[in-house]
């Protein structure tokens, strides 16, 4: 019962993503041709919206649903491993033309084919967790 309110969260966010067409195979497209400034807005105001966050939970020291304050740590600067995992990611958003993200509004939407992209994403998921330590 306590991870309801989670369920009702992502279950809003699906539709926020939903109606702002950011599942939209046709709006991914348009971005990777550079022919709309749709999803790039979309990207930019999550990007800044997260840093404002973060900046506001470092200052404000805020605690986390169950009253302990959270921690960011800092990772080391990995910049081949980065530039290698989002050359990876970009291409498989642009070839299955979904983000990970919105997978799930697509498969709450029927399009059952998107379970398998679904599956793979967890397999990859579950081989990165193995092999990175």
């Amino acid at each position: 019962m306590k991870l309801i309110k989670f369920l009702l969260i992502g279950i809003g966010f699906g539709i926020i993503l939903a109606k702002a067409e950011i599942v939209s195979w046709y709006r991914i497209v348009e971005m990777f041709r550079f022919e709309s400034f749709h999803m790039y807005g979309v990207i930019g105001s999550a990007v800044l919206l997260g840093v404002i966050a973060l900046q506001i939970i470092k200052k404000k020291n805020i605690k986390n649903f169950e009253g302990q304050p959270i921690v960011i740590e800092s990772k080391p600067k990995q910049y081949s491993r980065n530039l290698i995992g989002g050359i990876i990611f970009g291409l498989g958003w642009a070839l299955i033309g979904a983000c990970p993200g919105p997978l799930f509004v697509l498969a709450g939407f029927g399009y059952v084919s998107i379970l398998i992209v679904i599956a793979a994403a967890v397999f990859g998921a579950f081989l990165r967790g193995i092999w990175v330590k």
